[in-house]
């Protein structure tokens, strides 16, 4: 393959000389003083979870001047208050829990809460200033507003190598996979309400997810930025992990470290966990995507999805790569019903996988054989997690081979998982944790330990009758052609009927023509090296795209077209475009 072209830090351009942000700890000081100056006296800083408090206080707390400085983690309740509070969502399960009601004013005691602020009236006309989370809760009148917000692959990243606690707690000694749950089922949510209710009075947004490296922009930047972000096709930041299955695929066509022993997992549209890069001439903010979900939601998502889905981004793209390495988990995901009742979620994890490269074979686990006994293939699974005996794949789950652009339905309920040898990106609904391992091929994580086997949670949701007849007819390549024109031609991939996610391939030598038809649209360029978009009324600038990149198109952006760029023009390209069936 030529060099690789995926790039790896996109960006959406606000301001092409900067205007808007301030960088260095010096600078950012001074920004604030001189409000301070303007007859501000009350500041509050508040922060999301996983910030680097000692690095935001080093920096501010003897640069800004004030008379008071005020922790707000003075004001929260005792751990064990919190760690009570907060057990029947984070429950004693290593990778489950539930999704939380708890708001960030749950965790402050009311009684601390009066005493910080009679402690702040005691500083008289002087300058107070509160930081920590729930800040902007301890001085709720406060004359000016810094969020320190933060990606949450970052805090993930954080969390790995024991930087941050969870909110009120300290935990940093705990494993990865324990501060993950408690962030993603409860602190986040906590979170990001509070940041919702604050993001219109918010003055300055500091970023400070490169350590060492803090940026500053106003509130108001901040929103013409994602004003920016869904009037034009836009990518958010990916980000790729190694796993005990991973590949080599990833390394070479997105030019990923050789050094590393394997990369199994590539985000490139996870908006939950991703990053958005806004650029002010020549220097990158970095905010957490799902800012743009939250408060740009009906030109992201169109009305309809908002209506159906709330400010959550329903569509998931990622990359699973097994060329060179292993079989993914034996796994299933939780019917609907389930996942609502269990843990509190909406909706479920439906998927598909496409795969876009081949390692010369490789095969889908997909389906059960005809005539399983479910009570004998549970024994099977439990005996195995056991180590009693290895598990018979063969004789329970239908293995299909695969071939290039070759695209298959994952409803929930049905067992599944991608062989070796292939490249798969993986088109799903968006609740991307909730995955039943049945079996994992008796190995052992990257950390040494066996990983989380969950037969008690898969047994229940398990569809019985998904056989090896009823995937060929309803989930296994089920290709469809609609249209066709000058130099393209149109395919529905088969997505299953139980699925709200509408799947379409475009194979073009040409330019062709598309519409969000009021609902976002998320493609991937799945073949040729790179293709423009285009808006017919020059509502946008012409944005260019690479093989194996995904993009979003919001729904306000309606009719555009994408053709052949560079290299590629005269040759045929592909792309996969997927939306909310509305």
């Amino acid at each position: 393959m030529k060099t690789a072209n995926y790039q790896k830090f996109p960006f959406v351009q606000v301001e092409k000389e900067n205007k808007s942000c301030v960088t260095g700890w010096e600078a950012i000081a001074t920004k604030i003083n001189d409000d301070i100056a303007s007859g501000k006296k009350l500041i509050a800083i508040e922060t999301y979870q996983g910030v680097l408090n000692d690095e935001i206080i080093a920096g501010l707390k003897d640069a800004v001047k004030h008379d008071l400085w005020i922790d707000a983690a003075e004001a929260f309740k005792s751990e064990d208050e919190i760690l009570k509070m907060t057990y029947p969502d984070v429950t004693d399960d290593r990778i489950f829990g539930y999704i939380t009601r708890l708001n960030i004013s749950d965790y402050l005691d009311n009684a601390k809460v009066e005493a910080a602020q009679q402690k702040a009236k005691t500083a008289g006309s002087g300058v107070v200033v509160v930081y920590g989370v729930g800040a902007s809760l301890v001085l709720p009148n406060f004359d000016l507003l810094v969020y320190a917000d933060m990606a949450r692959w970052e805090i993930q990243l954080r969390m790995r190598k024991k930087l941050v606690n969870n909110i009120g707690i300290t935990n940093n000694h705990e494993e990865f996979s324990i501060q993950y749950k408690r962030g993603f089922f409860v602190d986040w949510r906590a979170a990001d309400r509070l940041k919702k209710q604050l993001f219109k009075k918010i003055d300055y947004i500091l970023d400070t997810n490169a350590a060492g490296s803090p940026k500053m922009i106003t509130g108001a930047a901040a929103q013409k930025g994602y004003q920016i972000s869904v009037s034009r096709p836009f990518r958010v930041v990916p980000f790729f992990d190694p796993g005990p299955w991973g590949g080599q695929w990833m390394k070479e066509v997105m030019d990923l470290d050789r050094s590393a022993v394997n990369f199994a997992w590539g985000f490139d549209c996870v908006p939950e966990e991703n990053s958005l890069l806004l650029r002010f001439g020549d220097v990158d903010v970095e905010l957490p995507s799902i800012n743009l979900v939250f408060f740009e939601t009906n030109n992201l998502l169109g009305p309809k999805v908002h209506s159906r889905f709330g400010d959550e981004f329903p569509i998931r793209f990622d990359f699973l790569d097994t060329v060179e390495g292993g079989n993914l988990s034996f796994q299933v995901h939780p019917l609907t019903e389930y996942i609502q009742e269990k843990f509190g979620m909406h909706y479920t994890q439906d998927e598909s996988y496409y795969y876009l490269d081949i390692d010369g074979s490789a095969d889908v686990y997909l389906g059960l054989q005809e005539n399983v006994d479910p009570e004998e293939m549970i024994a099977d699974l439990r005996a195995a997690q056991n180590g009693e005996k290895h598990f018979d794949d063969e004789k329970y789950v239908k293995r299909w081979p695969m071939k290039k652009h070759d695209h298959i339905s994952i409803p929930a309920g049905t067992v599944h998982c991608s062989g070796t040898g292939g490249m798969v990106l993986e088109i799903s609904a968006t609740p991307y944790i909730f995955t039943f391992k049945l079996w994992d091929w008796g190995r052992l994580g990257l950390d040494g330990k066996p990983r989380p086997i969950n037969i008690e949670h898969g047994k229940n949701v398990i569809q019985w009758d998904r056989t090896a007849s009823w995937v060929e007819k309803h989930a296994l390549n089920l290709v469809e052609p609609l249209g066709e024109g000058d130099g393209w031609r149109e395919e529905r991939t088969g997505l299953n009927e139980l699925q709200f996610i509408e799947t379409r391939r475009h194979w073009f030598t040409g330019k062709v023509s598309h519409n969000t038809n009021g609902g976002v649209n998320v493609l991937n360029l799945v073949e040729g090296r790179e293709a423009i978009v285009e808006s017919p009324t020059n509502a946008f600038e012409p944005f260019v795209v690479h093989y194996a990149e995904t993009f979003i198109v919001p729904a306000a952006v309606g009719e555009y077209t994408i053709r052949p760029y560079g290299e590629s023009e005269g040759q045929e390209c592909g792309t996969l475009k997927a939306y909310v069936r509305i």
